[in-house]
């Protein structure tokens, strides 16, 4: 076994989430890291304080330089505006310093053989690229969304911050050795743009699943319970619809100018849809032709961290409390198995009014594409939408209309209560996201990068020899 171990490369793995986090991304780098145990050594560098992988792994927690005073002093100043224009590209740009200096000081002592920066927040990419500079160690970026993707970015502080942004996307691409996108809308969209001597760079490798999470048998299900129908995860358009409730005084209002002021938008985002108010009207409109499912269909939402005033006041003022439950934070494998027993499941994100097509896809499609329930996708058009367009067992509609969400719903609720529930076979879906032929994609790079970095010291050698 030792000789085996002293045989293994190290990676630096460099991540602002980690496990024990409850997120879907720290689930996808425990997933990931686990798999790339079986043949790296892996030494972590995270600022999530707890953090844990396993025992054969080495993780070490780097506090942030954080400046909370001061952001607290300017926040209670109303000065949100100068920290929104200052703080760039993220407020992780506070952790980059001291990350830098802890993984120069891990790298002169465990002598790693490549660097792997697993991103969002973008400004972890500066310290794979410090650590590059100093050592000379191959470095692979892994995105999990592009800086420049208009569905989770779509307008810029200002016109400068928005040339900034191109500026860092293409600086990050020169500067690693590979660079791993999950969409391929996105990959493309940053391709195109860089000079052919970079193109080969890039590499698709999509967020997956493990088969394992679902191999557990369901508990038998309860006949008298209504319609589920279930989401899992958080939605950002609440706000949308709560803050157009509030009486705003003059000040308010300038308020909110002033913050808005000097805005660069590239596209409009309707974030409404990434709610419960337009599949629960979609339900309410079924019910309205179905008397007899009235209070036998619910739409479920678990994982929900919006305050809970802020749900009432909004089911309440669209008079759907009766249709809709929210519950809040689950793990993620308690989360898989409500998906599991659920008897539609739902994916709804942000709308794109304008009908252009966004990079954004969740992380919730694949896991869903695990079960064996029918999946309702209310998607813009482009990379989600795209991807399960041939997918046995799913409904694609757009975010808002709900004359298509209630014919879906419609459908699948007759089933269900005519005792032949909707059941898909997606057996031969799950090789393809299983995180176990993920992680060999991964491999396969690191390899690939670790090869091209000896032969260019090789290179340099016999140059100067």
């Amino acid at each position: 076994m030792s000789i085996q171990v002293s045989k293994m490369k190290t990676l630096l793995f460099v991540s602002t989430v980690f496990p024990p986090m409850i997120n879907p991304l720290a689930n996808r780098v425990y997933k990931l890291l686990v798999q790339f145990q079986k043949s790296w050594q892996i030494l972590a560098l995270t600022r999530v304080e707890n953090a844990y992988l396993n025992e054969e792994s080495s993780v070490h927690f780097v506090k942030h330089w954080y400046p909370q005073k001061l952001i607290d002093l300017m926040s209670k100043l109303k000065l949100e505006k100068i920290l929104r224009l200052l703080i760039w590209p993220d407020q992780d740009i506070f952790w980059v310093l001291p990350a830098l200096i802890k993984g120069y000081q891990l790298i002169q002592q465990q002598k790693p053989d490549a660097i792997f920066v697993f991103m969002m927040p973008y400004s972890a990419s500066f310290i794979g690229i410090g650590l590059k500079w100093l050592t000379g160690l191959p470095l692979v970026f892994s995105l999990d969304d592009s800086i420049t993707c208009t569905d989770m970015h779509p307008e810029s502080q200002s016109l400068l911050h928005y040339h900034l942004k191109q500026w860092l996307e293409k600086f990050y691409v020169r500067q690693a050795d590979a660079l791993v996108y999950v969409s391929q809308f996105n990959l493309e969209q940053v391709k195109k743009r860089q000079p052919l001597s970079q193109q080969s760079k890039f590499h698709l490798i999509r967020c997956g699943a493990d088969p394992l999470d679902f191999s557990t048998p369901l508990p038998p299900s309860i006949d008298k319970k209504p319609f589920e129908i279930v989401y899992i995860g958080g939605m950002n358009g609440w706000y949308d619809f709560y803050y157009r409730l509030e009486k705003q005084s003059v000040l308010k209002k300038l308020y909110k100018a002033w913050i808005r002021l000097g805005i660069y938008e590239q596209v409009k985002i309707d974030h409404r849809s990434s709610s419960p108010v337009f599949v629960a009207k979609a339900i309410q409109q079924v019910i309205a032709q179905n008397p007899n499912w009235e209070k036998e269909i619910q739409l479920v939402i678990h994982g929900n961290p919006v305050p809970k005033h802020i749900v009432q006041t909004v089911l309440e003022n669209q008079k759907q409390t009766d249709v809709v439950s929210v519950f809040g934070s689950v793990s993620h494998h308690q989360a898989l198995q409500l998906a599991r027993s659920g008897d539609l499941l739902l994916i709804t994100l942000p709308n794109r009014p304008d009908g252009s097509s966004g990079g954004r896809i969740s992380c919730k499609t694949y896991e869903y594409l695990m079960t064996d329930r029918p999946i309702l996708a209310a998607v813009p058009k482009g990379e989600n939408w795209d991807y399960l367009k041939d997918k046995p067992g799913v409904w694609l509609v757009e975010p808002t209309d709900t004359e298509a969400m209630s014919r879906v719903i419609s459908e699948v609720v007759s089933a269900h209560f005519s005792n032949s529930p909707l059941r898909f076979d997606r057996t031969a879906l799950q090789q393809e996201l299983s995180y176990v032929n993920l992680a060999e994609d991964y491999l396969k790079i690191l390899d690939q990068v670790c090869l091209n970095n000896t032969k260019e010291i090789q290179a340099k050698q016999l140059a100067t020899s």
